[in-house]
């Protein structure tokens, strides 16, 4: 399987993924962080990728996603955004909205 098909595999076996740096326990950069706490606090149920462990996702994303930085937060397969992002869709109240809309439709 290439890389690519992991990324979509990942992708359509969790409703919510943050590709990050580190893990949320562990977050190895800022920006990581704050967007692992706002999906938290906003009660996300989230699947996390450590992209340090996985130098060729780490690579590819960018391109498959077009977005340049990590993190990377999807919904449902969609990319929604990086940090800044995540925590504006957290602070209007959105980013519980959506992963409420997620938690119902898997149930």
């Amino acid at each position: 399987m290439d890389v690519n098909e992991r990324i979509k595999a990942v992708l359509a076996e969790h409703a919510i993924v943050l590709f990050m740096k580190g893990t949320p326990q562990f977050p190895m950069c800022g920006f990581s962080s704050r967007a692992a706490q706002a999906l938290t606090e906003a009660g996300a149920q989230f699947h996390a990728v450590n992209v340090l462990a996985d130098p060729e996702v780490r690579a590819a994303l960018p391109h498959y996603a077009n977005w340049p930085t990590f993190p990377q937060l999807f919904i449902q397969g969609e990319l929604i955004g990086g940090c800044d992002i995540v925590e504006d869709l957290k602070a209007s109240g959105e980013l519980a909205r959506m992963a409420a809309d997620v938690e119902g439709a898997d149930s």
